[in-house]
């Protein structure tokens, strides 16, 4: 991945992508007619992508998770982000963790689950690319944050009801800020990014973010939002729907690491999980879910299903406790009171319970023939 990322950097110095500033919001009609089911529109051209050399997990309970449901208390905050730094494990295999920081009692939180002094997850905040929402994070003394960037024209145009170059310009005055008050990294949370003018808007914001970049030595890192989960993980599949396609070219393109670069997915389409896969396979290193799948409407990449996966990926846990997922579970029911269908993956209390005769004489004779591994062990 280095050496394929050394020669893009080099083809990057000799672009250049200046923003398409249209009059009239390019809404991608031909994939998304508002009165039909979404089209899935394939262009023929397949992209070499390769995995990142190193994958991890990144959470949003605390932030996109309680967007969706009655905010958690900070009795309730603390004792989850125990248990997932417990399945995190001391690799860090959940690296990072986002709060809200705007009312007392989520900056009560904050403080809560940053005196435990874990260095996994770590702490990081969420904001708007608003000055007052950043002098917030100056206050609370975050060496990270992560900014709502939101970059499609339907945000654009139809939210904010202004022109490409005034949000974007918008945004980078909040970034350059971020540099001026001295935080490590800033995240760029494209939002929308898969129904996004790609080489019109995307392109050329990621270039002036990475210009300033490397001009100011503030770490920029983009996440990748796909909103509404149109994103797609077939090869040959067109932008902005692809989820190889936007790893492949911002690669490409401006040689950004794979540690730079994030996946955050929505399952309004039954594609989360995929998705997300599709992202660690195509060279985003992090993929952003939540506990239990919570978030906004249909909810975020499961986050026990990532640890399952990364352990399928990778081979090994590499010090993920697994059985913490179990704990969670009982938690959000018990103490939290969410409920969720008997059959949910991994979570559900009937799982890998079996109903059918022909199938209970086989797990009465040998359980593995109908379990998927042995449950009792890994999941306690």
């Amino acid at each position: 991945m280095a050496e394929v990322g050394a020669s893009w950097q080099l083809m990057s110095k000799a672009r250049k992508h200046p923003l398409v500033d249209v009059q009239e919001p390019n809404l991608h009609r031909d994939m998304f007619p508002y009165d039909e089911v979404p089209k899935t529109v394939f262009d023929g051209e397949v992209v070499d992508v390769k995995p990142a050399p190193d994958i991890w997990i990144t959470d949003t309970t605390f932030r996109d998770g309680q967007q969706a449901r009655t905010p958690f208390t900070v009795e309730q905050i603390s004792t989850l982000y125990d248990l997932m730094h417990r399945l995190g494990g001391p690799n860090g295999i959940i690296r990072q963790s986002e709060f809200f920081i705007y009312s007392d009692q989520d900056r009560e939180a904050l403080e809560e689950v940053r005196n435990k002094g874990y260095a996994f997850p770590e702490v990081t905040s969420w904001i708007r690319a608003n000055p007052k929402d950043l002098e917030l994070v100056k206050n609370i003394g975050i060496k990270e944050t992560g900014m709502l960037t939101s970059i499609s024209d339907y945000h654009i145009f139809l939210k904010f009801r202004k022109t490409r170059r005034q949000v974007l310009d918008d945004f980078m005055k909040v970034v350059q800020s971020a540099a001026d008050i001295g935080l490590e990294a800033i995240r760029c949370h494209y939002e929308d990014v898969t129904r996004a003018d790609f080489w019109g808007a995307v392109v050329p914001f990621t270039e002036e973010l990475m210009n300033f970049s490397a001009k100011s030595g503030l770490r920029i890192k983009l996440r990748l939002c796909d909103t509404m989960g149109y994103a797609l993980p077939y090869p040959g599949v067109a932008l902005p729907r692809s989820v190889r396609k936007i790893a492949y070219y911002l690669q490409r393109e401006f040689g950004i690491p794979p540690e730079n670069l994030e996946w955050h997915g929505h399952n309004d389409f039954h594609k989360v999980h995929a998705n997300s896969v599709t992202a660690w396979l195509s060279g985003m290193a992090s993929v952003n879910g939540a506990i239990l799948s919570l978030g906004e409407r249909t909810g975020n990449s499961p986050i026990e299903a990532l640890a399952v996966e990364y352990a399928s990926l990778t081979g090994s846990p590499n010090g993920m406790d697994l059985t913490a997922i179990t704990d969670i579970v009982n938690y959000m029911k018990q103490e939290v009171g969410h409920a969720m269908a008997t059959n949910y993956p991994f979570a559900g209390e009937r799982f890998n319970i079996t109903m059918a005769g022909i199938h209970a004489d086989g797990m009465m004779k040998n359980e593995e023939i109908y379990n998927i591994f042995d449950t009792h062990k890994i999941l306690n």
